[in-house]
C-alpha cells in the first residue's frame, strides 16, 4: 500500500473528525454567509504527483475552493427550485458514501430493500396506488426521461413494434403534446431519439396561466385521427407553480389513446398538505410520473423518483443481458430499470429524513415555504417600482420591475441582488415579459430570512 494511503487509514477516525468539525463550522455560519459568489474561480493547478494527504487536500480546498461555493444549502438561496439538506438527510448522505453499496441489484446487501421500502414511502405521500412501481435516478431530467423512454415503448407496443429492438426509426412520427413543458422535456425526448420537433405546445388558459387549455387539448387528440401520442401534464410549472387539470387530462384517455406522463418535480409536494393537496388530485391516473427529490424534500443532490405503471415496458427499455447480472424476473433488480448500471444509494438520504420527520415534518416545510412565498409576493406588491407577474400559487414568487422590464435591467438586476450577499434569485421570461422568480424550498427559511430577501431585492432594484 501507497505510504500515504497507509497513513492516512491509521489516522481514519482522526481525519473523519476533522471533516466533520470542518462540515460544523460550515454550517454553523451557513445563514450569514454570502448566499452567492460572484467572483471567478482560482487559477487551474496541475494534477500533483506527490499527495497531501486526506488531512493536506481538506486544508487545501477549504484554503482554495471552499470560500468561492455558494450558500446554497442556507435559507436566502432562493434559485432553481433548490432544497437544502436537512439533518437527518446529511448524515445518510454521509453514511451512504460509508457503506458505499451499489445497489444495482441486491444479491449481496439489504441496500436495495431499504430502496423499495423508501421507494413505498414516497408512493404513498404522492398519492399513489400500489399499481405504480419507482425507482430512484439523479434528477428530474433523468425521471423524465425514463418516464417517456417508457412511453415510447408504449407508442410501439400500440403500433406493434418494439422500440428497444428495433429502434426509433420503426416507430415512424411521434407527437408529444404538452401546454408548458419543462426544458427537460425536449431535451429528453432529443436524447431518446423522439425528437425535439416531435413536441407540440398546445395552448394553456388564458389570463397568464401556464396550466393547459384541456378542450384544446382534446381538439390536438382528436386531429391526430386515433394515433397515439405521449401527452406531458405539470404538477407545478417552473415560473408560477399552476397545476394542469390533472382529473380533467386523464378523464381523456376515454376517448383517445394516449400516455399520461406528468411532471411533478416540485408541485408534487403539494400532496402533503391538505390546504394544496387537491392540486395534485388526478395525479394516481398517470402512466408515469416525474418527482425531484433534492428539491422539495430536501435531500442532497442529486436524488429523484420515477414512478411508472407499466413496470414491464420499464424493463424492456433498460434491461441489461449479462449472465454475471441475472435476468430481470419476479422483482428485477434496478439495473433492470434506470439508465445506470452502476448506483448509489441515493435512497438512504431519503429514508433517513423520512423516518426522521414523518409525513408531517415534510407537510410543515412545504406550508411554511408556500406561507413564505406569499409574505414576499404580498410585501413585493406593495413595493411601487416593482410587479408580480403571477399569483404566488404555491412556492414560487414571479415578479419583474415596474415601466420597460428590458432584458438588461432585468438581468442586472439579478446580479445586483446576488452581489449583495442576501439572497439569489434566478432570470426568467413569463408573459412576454422578463422577470426575476424566488423559489421557497428550504427547510431552514424563516419569516426573517424573507424580510431580508425582500430589503436585499427593493434595495437592489430601486433607481
Amino acid at each position: 500500500m501507497h505510504d500515504t494511503l497507509a497513513d492516512d487509514l491509521s489516522r481514519l477516525p482522526e481525519l473523519l473528525r476533522s471533516a466533520q468539525e470542518f462540515a460544523a463550522r460550515e454550517l454553523e455560519g451557513l445563514a450569514d454567509r454570502p448566499v452567492a459568489r460572484l467572483a471567478g474561480p482560482p487559477a487551474a493547478n496541475p494534477v500533483p504527483v506527490t499527495g497531501t494527504g486526506a488531512r493536506g487536500a481538506l486544508a487545501r480546498f477549504a484554503e482554495r475552493w471552499a470560500p468561492g461555493f455558494s450558500a446554497s444549502a442556507g435559507p436566502r438561496y432562493l434559485g432553481f427550485v433548490t432544497g437544502g439538506a436537512t439533518p437527518a438527510a446529511l448524515i445518510g448522505d454521509w453514511l451512504t458514501s460509508t457503506f458505499d453499496q451499489n445497489v444495482s441489484g441486491g444479491g449481496d446487501s439489504s441496500a436495495t430493500a431499504l430502496e423499495r421500502e423508501t421507494v413505498r414511502w414516497l408512493r404513498g405521500l404522492f398519492g399513489l396506488s400500489d399499481a405504480h412501481s419507482g425507482a430512484f435516478v439523479t434528477g428530474a431530467t433523468v425521471s423524465n426521461t425514463v418516464g417517456l423512454a417508457v412511453a415510447r415503448e408504449w407508442l410501439g407496443e400500440r403500433r406493434g413494434v418494439s422500440v428497444s429492438r428495433q429502434g426509433t426509426a420503426a416507430l415512424g412520427p411521434v407527437r408529444v403534446l404538452s401546454g408548458s413543458p419543462h426544458s427537460s422535456i425536449p431535451k429528453a425526448m432529443s436524447v431518446l431519439g423522439i425528437g425535439r420537433d416531435s413536441l407540440r405546445t398546445v395552448p394553456v388558459l388564458p389570463g397568464g396561466r401556464e396550466a393547459v387549455d384541456v378542450g384544446a387539448l382534446a381538439a390536438a387528440l382528436h386531429e391526430l385521427d386515433g394515433r397515439p401520442a405521449i401527452v406531458v401534464a405539470n404538477a407545478g410549472t417552473v415560473n408560477t407553480v399552476d397545476f394542469d387539470d390533472l382529473r380533467a387530462i386523464a378523464a381523456l384517455k376515454e376517448r383517445y389513446g394516449f400516455w399520461l406522463h406528468v411532471d411533478a418535480a416540485f408541485g408534487g409536494f403539494a400532496a402533503l398538505s391538505p390546504s394544496y393537496a387537491h392540486l395534485t388530485e388526478g395525479l394516481d391516473a398517470a402512466d408515469s410520473v416525474c418527482v425531484d427529490l433534492h428539491k422539495w424534500l430536501n435531500v442532497p443532490y442529486d436524488a429523484a423518483v420515477q414512478f411508472t405503471r407499466r413496470q414491464d415496458l420499464q424493463v424492456r427499455v433498460f434491461h441489461n443481458s449479462s449472465p454475471y447480472l441475472g435476468m430481470p424476473t419476479g422483482d428485477p433488480d434496478f439495473l433492470h430499470l434506470t439508465p445506470e448500471n452502476s448506483r448509489r444509494l441515493r435512497a438512504l438520504a431519503a429514508w433517513f429524513s423520512l423516518t426522521a420527520y414523518g409525513a408531517d415534518g415534510h407537510r410543515e416545510i412545504v406550508e411554511r415555504n408556500a406561507a413564505l412565498a406569499r409574505r414576499l409576493g404580498e410585501r413585493i406588491e406593495a413595493a411601487p417600482h416593482l410587479r408580480l407577474l403571477a399569483p404566488v400559487r404555491l412556492n414560487v414568487v414571479c415578479f419583474t420591475l415596474a415601466g420597460n422590464p428590458t432584458w438588461e435591467r432585468v438581468h442586472a438586476a439579478g446580479r445586483a441582488i446576488a452581489a449583495s450577499g442576501e439572497a439569489f434569485v434566478t432570470p426568467t421570461f413569463f408573459d412576454g415579459r422578463h422577470g426575476l422568480r424566488a423559489a421557497f424550498s428550504n427547510w431552514r427559511t424563516t419569516e426573517a430570512d424573507t424580510d431580508r430577501v425582500l430589503d436585499a431585492v427593493v434595495r437592489c432594484t430601486e433607481g
